[in-house]
């Protein structure tokens, strides 16, 4: 495969084209331009009437750029026929917000079909997730059960926290689970390198206790690994449930208001979202021993050591923001609700997140 999502353009200023079958596939006017399609809200298929090589259009799924058909013949897969012909999310939402949740629907249906394409072998991964609360470990738990495509194990970081105080939630997890317990006074970065050290997976991976994540979201990560060659990826902090409004917002930009693009090379991801293969993790030298700030500063270490960095959609992640007090990054709600381009009541996450 040629061709990756890297680039994909959230916000597309042209409007459909259409692809067809001229001793090979056609679109504006000549073979399929990926960079000039980026510019496309999508293309719109027409069958020829007798089977043909489908890796053109394949590539085209590949790269992420939207794509739908009427109908499909019985020779197309029954798979790719599927996605083809959902046209669900060519549909206009009602409200006042038409462009915007267009063009997350959009990028959604273009998660799918990259998703087809580029399936990553299957992986173990070491899910490692430092928690002072233990009424949330139960959830978090129920949350890695659901990963799809993955051998997954947990290794909790129990931050002043008593092992029987999460017995039961860790007795009810499906999954292999390990567990350190530390005092409160260890640096949160010290707590995940101590259970980071009992990791057995290929791969390694952050996650946050009060956050939400859909089922594809570490297959996700890896599948972006793999196209993009990258050393360690994340995810865009894109989705926020704003716990004390009961809102939920999405950022597209920015605080400066410059844009902030999935599917690019970085020197930011969201942080509860870091996988990297384990041996990586180690040559890095693991988290910085901070309390605070752990995020940011293991991705400069890691760019330091020439590590290549990519952040990916964030449509399968939602961060929970409280008080400001309750997160080790720390922001005050109303600087959430300034930079939202779009705001709902109540937890509206994205339909990757299948939460439905």
């Amino acid at each position: 495969m040629s061709v990756t999502p890297c680039g994909f353009t959230r916000t597309p200023g042209k409007g459909f084209a259409r692809l067809h079958w001229a001793d090979g596939w056609q679109a504006d006017g000549g073979p399929p331009d990926v960079p000039a399609l980026r510019s496309r809200r999508g293309l719109e298929i027409d069958w020829p009437a007798a089977p043909v090589p489908l890796d053109g259009l394949t590539e085209l799924a590949g790269a992420g750029i939207p794509l739908t058909a009427q109908d499909a013949p019985a020779w197309v897969p029954g798979d790719l026929a599927t996605l083809l012909t959902d046209r669900d999310w060519l549909a206009e939402p009602a409200d006042g917000t038409a462009r915007c949740l267009a063009d997350l629907r959009r990028e959604e249906h273009s998660v799918r079909l990259r998703r087809l394409v580029h399936r990553p072998a299957r992986a173990t991964v070491s899910i490692v997730m430092s928690t002072k609360r233990p009424a949330l470990v139960g959830a978090a738990l129920a949350q890695m059960e659901r990963q799809r495509g993955v051998e997954a194990e947990v290794l909790l970081g129990l931050h002043g926290v008593a092992f029987e105080q999460v017995r039961a939630a860790v007795e009810a997890c499906s999954l292999p689970v390990r567990w350190v317990e530390a005092a409160r006074t260890v640096p949160f970065g010290e707590v995940l390198n101590r259970a980071a050290a009992l990791a057995s997976g290929d791969y390694l991976a952050k996650w946050d206790d009060d956050d939400w994540y859909g089922p594809g979201h570490l297959s996700d990560l890896l599948m972006a690994r793999s196209y993009a060659g990258a050393d360690v990826v994340g995810t865009t902090a894109e989705f926020f449930y704003l716990e004390p409004l009961r809102a939920t917002i999405r950022r597209t930009t920015f605080a400066s208001g410059a844009a902030y693009p999935s599917e690019v090379w970085a020197d930011h991801v969201a942080g509860g979202t870091i996988l990297l293969q384990s041996a990586k993790f180690r040559e890095i030298g693991g988290f910085p021993a901070l309390p605070r700030a752990v995020d940011l500063e293991f991705v400069k270490a890691a760019q330091k050591i020439g590590a290549r960095v990519y952040r990916t959609h964030g449509l399968g992640y939602v961060l929970r923001r409280g008080f400001t007090e309750e997160h080790t990054w720390q922001l005050p709600l109303a600087h959430f609700v300034r930079i939202a381009t779009n705001q709902w009541h109540g937890f509206r996450p994205s339909l990757l997140m299948e939460t439905a």
